[in-house]
């Protein structure tokens, strides 16, 4: 196919000098939160022959028109960690804290002026936009000085920490023109959001409050992480309303100009405490599914649809790049279940686990017009899309910097040569596991918090096995394999050597 052809022209020429033009295409990645494979109603479908148990026809009409990846995976099995990988497009253990950044006034991982999400798309010449939630750290200044804040996340903070700006550490530092920016989502401790970095007002009263379920005008919305400084008007019902009217504002304003944009939406939903609205777009929300959860699933598909209608509303929807995918795996849901619920949509484990579940996710790619629709077997992960946007813009990435991140363009356009990971180096969520793939084998070896310590504790044939049901790794006739995957495992990583293919990454013996 040939269609493809112009567009790295195009790009190339259109970035030689810094600047793209209005024939390069959009790009806009949702980063949905807990959603896992058995949340949408597509997959339900299309690969488990049953009826869904909520519907989801906004993510369903990007499935249907774009490209869904059989085996595309979140970076780890838990929020914060993925998060950094995302936009770093290194795996966790590169990091200072490779088991995530969990606290809003910890210092950022991301390290300023290397590649990130943003910065690759932007030095295109893109307009760069963040909404959503963050939860990578932050720098907030002590009150009446210059010194950055670096305390405890939770309980009241009130006069030991300056709200009103995030004077660093966010969106801004990385490769973002525009932020709106929730610290830590929806689920606190810090329960406030910022636009520009400036502290953003959820109402006319709202002051900054120590925000507990006897100050909350909502007491559910404090959630289990706590009460902490919060907006005084914070109602997580609307929150999803908020983030994603946002978004869709920026699409709208960033379409008027000849400058193509690029939008990191990471909405807060699905993710605990579960407080649908009663309705969205004048679509009942609330009470409409077997659970809370699963109504906050139809929440988010409202959602998506707001970012469709924009693109639809400017003409900018046929040229643009659409990617969504999870941060991890989804949730076990009690009530859901009774009526068939299973978060992994036929595999095994949900989030923080490292059983398939756990961080094989929802990921779609649509281009209207470039990306012929269909399904890939191909195996992508999330920290990939630092390389992909990169290629796709025409952006080099210095040496050394984004080493875990494969571009995956060309499965996306059929052009060039895909290389694919021969193995996968990947970590699962509190519990400190690790994992380590090269098909048919998946190792999970048990590590701890300092990455000191690295035990095999199961073993896979996932061809065989699919499911993780049967655990090999105590058996004799395997301790040859165990032994190896475990060794290639620490190689990989005490080498510090890139694990993409595309970021030139040193064989590893079969």
């Amino acid at each position: 196919m040939n269609r493809f052809l112009l567009i790295p022209l195009l790009i190339t020429l259109a970035v030689a000098d810094g600047w793209a033009d209005s024939t390069s295409p959009n790009i806009v990645v949702i980063m949905a939160d807990d959603l896992g494979l058995g949340d949408v109603g597509f997959h339900a479908r299309k690969f488990r022959n049953q009826d869904p148990i909520v519907d989801t026809p906004n993510i369903d009409a990007l499935a249907e028109h774009g490209l869904w990846f059989t085996d595309g995976h979140s970076a780890t099995a838990l929020c914060a960690p993925t998060r950094y990988s995302v936009m770093s497009g290194k795996n966790g253990y590169r990091s200072y804290a490779p088991w995530g950044v969990w606290s809003t006034f910890a210092p950022s991982a991301l390290i300023k002026g290397e590649a990130t999400l943003g910065s690759v798309v932007q030095d295109a010449g893109y307009r760069t936009g963040f909404v959503g939630k963050w939860h990578l750290g932050g720098d907030f200044l002590i009150p009446g000085s210059d010194q950055i804040y670096r305390g405890p996340k939770n309980g009241d903070l009130t006069g030991k920490v300056d709200m009103s700006k995030m004077v660093g550490g966010g969106p801004r530092d990385m490769g973002f023109d525009y932020d709106f920016t929730v610290p830590c989502g929806i689920q606190g401790p810090i329960y406030t959001v910022y636009e520009n970095q400036t502290w953003f007002p959820l109402g006319d009263d709202s002051e900054i409050i120590f925000f507990n379920e006897q100050t909350a005008k909502h007491p559910q919305d404090v959630s289990d992480k706590g009460p902490g400084l919060g907006d005084s008007n914070w109602d997580a019902s609307q929150l999803g309303k908020l983030v994603s009217q946002k978004a869709s504002n920026f699409i709208r304003s960033a379409a008027t100009n000849d400058q193509p944009f690029f939008l990191y939406f990471c909405t807060h939903a699905v993710h605990l405490p579960h407080r649908p609205p009663a309705e969205f777009d004048g679509k009942p929300i609330k009470g409409t599914t077997p659970s809370n959860h699963l109504d906050m699933v139809a929440e988010l598909d409202m959602q998506i649809k707001r970012i469709v209608d924009a693109l639809k509303s400017t003409d900018t929807y046929d040229n643009t790049l659409i990617v969504l995918m999870s941060d991890n795996g989804g949730l076990t849901d009690g009530k859901a279940a009774k009526h068939g619920y299973a978060p992994g949509g036929g595999w095994n484990g949900s989030k923080n686990s490292p059983l398939e579940g756990g961080h094989r996710v929802p990921f779609i790619a649509v281009w209207p017009s470039q990306i012929e629709a269909g399904v890939c077997d191909e195996l992508v992960v999330n920290q990939d899309l630092v390389a992909t946007l990169a290629a796709l813009v025409g952006t080099e990435i210095p040496v050394g910097q984004a080493p875990d991140s494969n571009n995956f363009l060309p499965l996306l356009t059929g052009e060039g040569e895909f290389q694919p990971r021969p193995y996968f180096v990947q970590q699962a969520g509190s519990r400190n596991e690790v994992m380590f793939r090269r098909m048919p084998w998946k190792l999970i070896i048990q590590s701890n918090h300092k990455r000191t310590l690295f035990e095999p504790k199961s073993l896979y044939n996932l061809m065989d096995d699919p499911t993780e049901s049967h655990n090999l790794v105590d058996q004799s006739e395997y301790r040859a394999t165990v032994d190896q995957l475990l060794k290639d495992y620490r190689q990989i990583v005490d080498s510090g050597q890139p694990t993409a293919p595309s970021r030139q990454a040193l064989p590893v013996k079969p």
